[in-house]
C-alpha cells in the first residue's frame, strides 16, 4: 500500500480497533464509527475515541515480530532473530540489501501514514464539536500534532536520505503528495512539535480522552508538554546539521532530571497487555538473541562488567542460523505485558551531554556522561576533555549500553558518521544505511526519483 491507501486504512483498521478495550484504555464500543461521520459530524465522544486511537496506531508496529525495535536492533547488530520459518531476518537484514517489496524492507511506511491521516481527521474535527471548550480543543490539537510528529519521525528515521511525503492532508481523494528530502521532513516534524507545544500550554488541566498506562505521569496537557519537549530535543539532535542549542533549550522544558537521585527509567512507554483485544509485546520471542559483540565490547570496572550489560543480557540456550550463533538473550522484555520505552530520562541526560560538548561546554558534557556511566554502568568516571572523535566514541558507548535494544544503535551510528564501524559477521554481509521507499508507493509513482535510492 502507498500513502494514498493509508488514508483508507485510517478509516478502516484504525477505527475498527476503537471498539476494543485496547492498550489498557477501556475504550467504549463506538460501533465502528464511519469516516464520513467523524469528518462531517464529529462528537466529543467520537473525537476523543479517535484521539485515543492515535495511541493505538502509534504503537502498532513497535514490538511486533518484524517491528521497529527488532528490525533496527538487527540492522544495528544488537540482536539476531533465528527464526527458522523466515530466513529474511538474516538474509535481508544482515546479509543483503533491504527489499522494497518485502514486509521487512518495505516497512515503517503505510502504518505511520495511516496514523498521520487519522490525526488530520482529528484536527479537522476539533472545531466542529460545540461542547468542547477552548482548552479541551487546544489539548486535542497539541496531542494530535505531537503524535503526527512521532509518526513522521519513524518514517524518516527509517528512510533517511531517501526522503518521505509530508503533504498528506488530502483525505481520501487519491492525491499523492510530493516527496521531499530529509531536511524538509525534519522541518515539518519541528513545526508540528512546536505548534503542539503552544496548544498544550493552553490545554487546561486534563485531556478530554484517555491515555494509555505508558503515559502515567504525562497524561495531562502540562506534563505531556514535557514529553513533547523531550521529543523536540531528540529531533534537534537527529537533524542533518544538529541544532544543539535547541536540544538544550528543549531539555530545559522537558522532564530531564540529572540530579544525583534522578530516575533513569522515568519517561513515556508503549504499553502492552494480555487483555482481550489488546496487543502483546512480541519482543519476548525465544528466537531473539543478543549480538555477541555486546559482551565482548562491554567495559569493566576491575572485574565487574558494565552493569547495564549484566542486567539487560543473560546467558540462554544457544541458537544459530546461516552460520551465525549466540548464547545470549535480552532481559528487558520478559512478559507479553512488558512496556517498551519511547523516551526515558537516561536518554535525556545523554542528549544533554552531546549538546553540551558540541556547544563548547566539554567539561560539563563529560560530567553528564559520568552521571549515567557511573550510576547505570558502575564504571569508573571519564576524565579530561576528549577530542571530537574520542567524545563520539565515548558517547556512542554510553548510548549503546544505556539504550540497548530500544531502537537507537543503528540510528546513532548513522547520524554520528560511524556506521562503517558496525560489526560485520561475515565478509559477504551488508551494512544497510536506510530503508528503500516501498514498492507499492513506487508503483503508484512511475519514475519517482526517490525510489532509486535503495538501502546502501
Amino acid at each position: 500500500m502507498n500513502t494514498k491507501q493509508a488514508a483508507a486504512l485510517a478509516a478502516t483498521g484504525v477505527f475498527a480497533s476503537l471498539s476494543l478495550a485496547a492498550c489498557n484504555l477501556d475504550v467504549s464500543d463506538l460501533n465502528n464509527p464511519r469516516l464520513d461521520e467523524l469528518e462531517n459530524n464529529p462528537t466529543d465522544v467520537s473525537l476523543g475515541a479517535a484521539a485515543t486511537g492515535l495511541l493505538i496506531g502509534n504503537r502498532r508496529n513497535v514490538a511486533a515480530p518484524n517491528g521497529y525495535i527488532l528490525e533496527l536492533g538487527v540492522l544495528g547488530r544488537e540482536a539476531y532473530d533465528f527464526d527458522a520459518a523466515d530466513p529474511r531476518y538474516i538474509s535481508e537484514l544482515i546479509q543483503g540489501q533491504l527489499n522494497s517489496g518485502s514486509p521487512f524492507g518495505g516497512n515503517f511506511w503505510l502504518q505511520p501514514y495511516a496514523n498521520i491521516q487519522l490525526a488530520n481527521i482529528v484536527l479537522h474535527g476539533v472545531d466542529k464539536v460545540a461542547n468542547l471548550d477552548d482548552a479541551q480543543k487546544a489539548a486535542i490539537r497539541g496531542f494530535a500534532k505531537t503524535i503526527q510528529a512521532l509518526d513522521f519521525l519513524e518514517v524518516i528515521n527509517a528512510h533517511d536520505t531517501n526522503g518521505a511525503v509530508i503533504d498528506t492532508d488530502h483525505g481520501t481523494d487519491g492525491t499523492l503528495g510530493a516527496f521531499v528530502g530529509k531536511d524538509a521532513v525534519f522541518t515539518e516534524i519541528e513545526r508540528l512539535l512546536d505548534e503542539a507545544a503552544t496548544d498544550l500550554a493552553a490545554g487546561g488541566d486534563a485531556f478530554p480522552f484517555l491515555l494509555s498506562s505508558g503515559y502515567a505521569g504525562f497524561d495531562d496537557p502540562a506534563d505531556f508538554l514535557k514529553f513533547n519537549r523531550a521529543m523536540r530535543a531528540r529531533v534537534a539532535a537527529y537533524q542533518t546539521v544538529p541544532d544543539y542549542a535547541k536540544v538544550l533549550s528543549s531539555l530545559a522544558d522537558s522532564f530531564l532530571d540529572d540530579t544525583a537521585t534522578g530516575d533513569f527509567a522515568n519517561g513515556v512507554y508503549y504499553a502492552y497487555s494480555t487483555k482481550t483485544g489488546d496487543v502483546t509485546n512480541g519482543l519476548i520471542n525465544p528466537n531473539i538473541y543478543a549480538h555477541p559483540s555486546l559482551e565482548t565490547d562491554a567495559e569493566k570496572n576491575g572485574t565487574v562488567v558494565d552493569l547495564r550489560f549484566t542486567t539487560k543480557v543473560k546467558a540462554k540456550k544457544a541458537g544459530a542460523a546461516k552460520g551465525l550463533s549466540s548464547a545470549l538473550g535480552f532481559t528487558m522484555y520478559t512478559s507479553p505485558s512488558s512496556p517498551v520505552p519511547m523516551i526515558r530520562n537516561e536518554e535525556l541526560i545523554l542528549l544533554k551531554a552531546e549538546a553540551l560538548y558540541f556547544t563548547g561546554m566539554q567539561a560539563a558534557a563529560i560530567d553528564e556522561l559520568n552521571i549515567v556511566r557511573t550510576r547505570a554502568g558502575g564504571l569508573q568516571p571519564l576524565t579530561g576533555v576528549p577530542s571530537v572523535e574520542t567524545f563520539k566514541d565515548e558517547l556512542l558507548y554510553e548510548r549503546r549500553y544505556s539504550l540497548m535494544f530500544e531502537g537507537h544503535r543503528w540510528l546513532d551510528l548513522r547520524r554520528l558518521g560511524r556506521l562503517p564501524t558496525l560489526p560485520i559477521d561475515k565478509p559477504e554481509h551488508t551494512r544497510n544505511l536506510r530503508y528503500p521507499i516501498p514498492l507499492t508507493e513506487c508503483n503508484a509513482r512511475p519514475n519517482e526519483a526517490a525510489c532509486s535510492g535503495g538501502s546502501i
